[in-house]
């Protein structure tokens, strides 16, 4: 496993493309609201703007996508909803699995995963088997996901193999790898369609340095035009990672003697 400091043990290398971009894929409901049809049918098309949104970022040159499909929160969701959306993700893996391992896109989920029935899991584990190979995008779906429940458990099974440890041995270096994406850098930057401006209890430890972006834009009209918009505002941010601008102009200099 490749091992990725966290931004504040180290200062990642910052570019114009972020390496890694974190999205909430917020609005489905209110996008089909909107034109007098029922919600699932936003979920449906929302489904459309994924593929879009993995092809052009895998086009660009990010190395690792992560969506947040369903949160651990969701299932509070009225039950028709919650039962369209489990059998929409059983049929979108079944159905885009091969499309992943034909573009070189290695698929991961994280989350707990152990509240979905059988066929899920099992599909679960047959995609990310499909697709191990890909190395041109990691694309990763959160599902029955929480940043809360994250920590917890990477403590608990951090816990569990050091069953010795005294509190202050526990550091970040030692809680990392427990953590449910500590194959993947941190996101650089984070994207919010929608017009909500929260996280909702999404990588909660991860997004401590991201740039956050949030666009009223609901997630099914979310395009390659709106990406690049993003991309473009992520751009002229200056990421100082607890330095002054001062050092950062510095640093400029130096690097161009």
């Amino acid at each position: 496993m490749i091992k990725h400091l966290s931004s504040t043990q180290a200062i990642p290398e910052v570019s114009a493309i972020p390496r890694h971009v974190a999205i909430i894929m917020d609005g489905n409901g209110r996008w089909a609201s909107k034109r007098m049809m029922p919600r699932v049918a936003g979920h449906s098309e929302g489904l459309s703007a994924v593929r879009k949104i993995v092809q052009e970022c895998r086009r660009l040159g990010v190395e690792y996508l992560t969506v947040f499909a369903f949160s651990s929160e969701n299932w509070r969701r009225p039950p028709e909803e919650v039962g369209f959306l489990m059998k929409l993700f059983l049929k979108s893996l079944k159905g885009e699995v091969s499309r992943l391992a034909d573009n070189d896109i290695c698929l991961r989920l994280i989350g707990d995963l152990t509240r979905f029935d059988q066929a899920i899991q099992e599909m679960v584990q047959f995609s990310e088997q499909k697709t191990a190979g890909g190395k041109s995008l990691t694309f990763t779906i959160a599902a029955n996901y929480g940043g809360r429940w994250d920590i917890l458990q990477a403590m608990q099974r951090c816990l569990a193999d050091n069953p010795n440890i005294k509190p202050e041995d526990i550091s970040e270096g030692v809680l990392q790898p427990y953590l449910s994406m500590a194959y993947a850098p941190e996101p650089d930057l984070f994207i919010r369609t929608g017009g909500e401006q929260r996280i909702s209890n999404f990588l909660l430890w991860q997004l401590a340095y991201t740039e956050l972006y949030f666009t009223d834009v609901l997630w099914p009209d979310f395009d390659e035009l709106e990406l690049q918009k993003a991309f473009d505002w992520f751009s002229q941010r200056e990421r100082r990672f607890g330095r002054t601008s001062a050092q950062l102009a510095s640093q400029v200099t130096s690097d161009a003697v």
